[in-house]
């Protein structure tokens, strides 16, 4: 099991990443810190006994919003003279985030059979460094740091920026005995008899412009974290299956996802991932929003009411920001504000306006909730129009991309690293490239909204795009088709030339409906062989592309999200032993690293070697990878709702190994679902329904049919 090299707790947004010992020391070039709104409030914070670093014995953050690092001491002598056996002190540190505050305790305890006498210290320091400095994005700024304050019982650390946002962190702590030392140190001399322990607990608060947050003592403080999250548990989908991998992977992403939400006001939504993502972003907090509606829709709520309150208005270059686009990333730091960056927020993304209205298609199946769509009927008609004018820029009917910002990013797809669109001959793709799954994005978006339009007395508007995807689903499959694959093209460049690669990628278009019956056999089968499937997930790119490369993060890596993409639609059209495959696979690797969690991607090697190879930087834990085994349960279940004829397909496979499958707390329409799927033999599967108050009418395949 392959372990990460660092530690991170969060609540909201505030968010912590530490060494494994629970340290950020001083020599940090990881960016380690105590963050919030952009900025790293803590780049030091450090815990010696009598000047000496202590030993690690063991840390977890397991539960993501409780850290817990168990310390020993080094053996300590000064010119022949003891000072401290070896392992005399047991030192544990517990932490935890709740109200944007960092509590932190740490509890002493004499094992040794005689007195001790020793000096705790801690040193804090804070930079106030923006993210995108301490990712190397950018140089220093030129704010002012303020002197620095300091009793027994308080340490702070301010800075004026550029911006003129007064950034401050506070520290307390309950032990009155502590004594200022040098420049951000306090020490604590202490005495312990044998089997006795000392606690001293410290509360870190970041603030702007120093409005403190409101404190609760720390018992209080833990109570109220984790009644939300027993909260959160009531609120999702029950699972329990007779397979441990599954109900352990499934469990781990119901509670990633839960640490990645965020609240700026419009409803809690999955932020992007930790440690460096903390922040909206539009096509990540949309497809996670997407995998998780079978847990809880009203995340997706919470999504598309953020999206919708920063969507595009106007036409700006530098931000590359239109009317009606949904942005790609919101920041809040000192650069963002000062205008440094264009990210306050950015819209360089292609995929996130289709995809906005493709979930609010969903999320309007699952809820029946045609209220909200109604509330956002603006934003559907600003996106809509988008999608027409700005976003197919020079009318051939597709939508393409193209970079207008000096400092935004090149690729505007969700593989938007330099080197991820590349012909079969080597050379880079050039914008504008209109991508392959964007496509069936459109056509879904627009073929799944028109019934919906209708409802609201929409109908000249519904008949419009029905009329515009019909155009678009000719026009794809006669020119994304490469014949002499029988596969999709990954995009075409500006010269309206075909990028060649064989990718994942168009197993996105499955779920959209965009493909041709034969061509949507022909890529179902491609996912699942031996050049796209590595054993362990569908790969970015085939092993026989040229550009292909197992260590690159976007030209042959697996990625979990891309996968369950591939999934919902595979599932959808019925072909159900390519997803068991898929699904399989990743359980497979989800057992190579820490606490049984898919990371944001790994490397796109074989399964010969009997485990999964990490990528070296991945974010962990990471929303839409989170979101992916919570995909597994509407793959598992073939599960299909249709708020506008209140019906509710259910046509279930499970993976090999798995016999059966209890949901409980299923959230759709009205109400809710309970049911045990129980194979009877082979592909055989037995639906026990325990209650459906959803008011939609269930319609099951039972029949065991051969399946393609």
């Amino acid at each position: 099991m392959r372990t990460i090299d660092y530690r991170v707790i969060k609540e909201n947004d505030v968010f912590l990443t530490t060494d494994k010992s629970g340290d950020i020391p001083s020599e940090n070039p990881t960016g380690l810190g105590l963050y919030m709104q952009d900025t790293r409030f803590l780049n030091r914070m450090e815990l010696y006994i009598n000047d000496e670093k202590p030993l690690l014995l063991t840390s977890s953050a397991e539960e993501n919003y409780l850290a817990t690092i168990l310390l020993t001491n080094k053996h300590m002598e000064r010119e022949g003279e003891l000072l401290l056996w070896r392992e005399s002190i047991e030192i544990q540190r517990e932490r935890f985030i709740f109200g944007g505050i960092l509590y932190e305790t740490v509890k002493l305890s004499n094992f040794s059979p005689t007195r001790i006498q020793f000096k705790l210290s801690t040193v804090f320091a804070a930079d106030f460094s923006d993210m995108f400095i301490v990712r190397g994005y950018s140089e220093t700024t030129a704010g002012e740091y303020l002197a620095t304050e300091q009793s027994n019982t308080r340490l702070s650390f301010r800075y004026h920026g550029t911006d003129d946002v007064l950034r401050q962190t506070t520290i307390d702590w309950d032990d009155e005995s502590g004594i200022a030392g040098g420049e951000g140190e306090t020490i604590f001399n202490l005495s312990l008899l044998p089997a006795t322990s000392k606690e001293i607990t410290f509360t870190i608060s970041p603030s702007l412009d120093g409005s403190l947050p409101a404190k609760l003592s720390k018992n209080e403080a833990i109570k109220c974290l984790k009644e939300s999250y027993r909260d959160w548990v009531q609120q999702t989908t029950q699972v329990k299956s007779d397979m441990d991998s599954f109900n352990k992977l499934y469990n781990r992403g119901l509670q990633d996802l839960r640490v990645l939400l965020t609240d700026v006001g419009y409803g809690a939504f999955p932020v992007a991932g930790l440690p460096i993502f903390a922040v909206p972003f539009g096509r990540d907090s949309l497809i996670a929003a997407l995998q998780m509606i079978s847990s809880n829709p009203m995340i997706a709520r919470g999504t598309l009411l953020t999206m919708a309150a920063t969507q595009g208005t106007k036409e700006d270059d530098w931000r590359d920001e239109q009317p009606g686009k949904i942005m790609h990333e919101m920041r809040y730091g000192e650069l963002a504000n000062t205008n440094k960056i264009p990210f306050n927020p950015y819209y360089g993304t292609i995929d996130a306006t289709p995809l906005f209205l493709v979930l609010l298609t969903e999320y309007y199946h699952w809820t029946e909730d045609l209220a909200l769509v109604k509330q956002l009927l603006p934003n559907i008609e600003s996106a809509l129009h988008w999608i027409n004018e700005y976003g197919d820029r020079d009318k051939d009917g597709f939508v393409e991309y193209h970079q207008e910002s000096p400092k935004g990013i090149l690729n505007q797809g969700w593989k938007d690293s330099a080197d991820s669109i590349v012909h079969e001959n080597g050379d880079l793709g050039q914008s504008p490239i209109a991508l392959v799954e964007v496509q069936g994005y459109v056509y879904q978006a627009k073929m799944k909204l028109a019934p919906i339009l209708r409802l609201l007395e929409k109908s000249q508007l519904a008949n419009q795009i029905e009329l515009e995807a019909e155009l678009l689903k000719k026009k794809f499959n006669e020119l994304f088709w490469m014949e002499d694959q029988q596969y999709f093209a990954i995009a075409l460049d500006r010269d309206k030339k075909q990028v060649r690669s064989v990718t994942s990628n168009p197993g996105h278009l499955l779920m959209s409906g965009i493909l041709d019956e034969e061509k949507a056999v022909k890529v179902s089968n491609r996912l699942v062989s031996s050049d796209l499937f590595s054993g362990y997930g569908i790969r970015t790119m085939s092993s026989g592309s040229s550009g292909f490369n197992p260590m690159s993060y976007h030209c042959g890596s697996v990625w979990p999200h891309d996968n369950s993409m591939c999934l919902l639609g595979l599932s959808s059209l019925g072909f159900k032993d390519a997803a068991n495959t898929v699904i399989t696979g990743l359980m497979e690797a989800s057992a190579c690293f820490e606490y049984s969690r898919l990371p944001e991607l790994f490397c796109g090697y074989d399964n010969v070697r009997g485990f999964a190879i990490p990528y070296p930087v991945s974010c962990s834990p990471q929303a839409w990878a989170a979101g992916t085994p919570i995909a597994f349960l509407q793959v598992m279940l073939g599960l299909i709702p249709d708020a506008v004829a209140k019906t509710i397909s259910l046509d279930p496979s499970l993976p090999s190994g798995m016999n059966a499958l209890a949901v409980n707390q299923l959230a759709i329409g009205k109400g809710h679902l309970a049911m045990t799927i129980t194979r009877v033999c082979n592909k055989v599967f037995r639906v026990e329904l325990q209650s459906n108050t959803t008011g939609y009418r269930l319609i099951t395949n039972e029949t065991g049919v051969p399946q393609r």
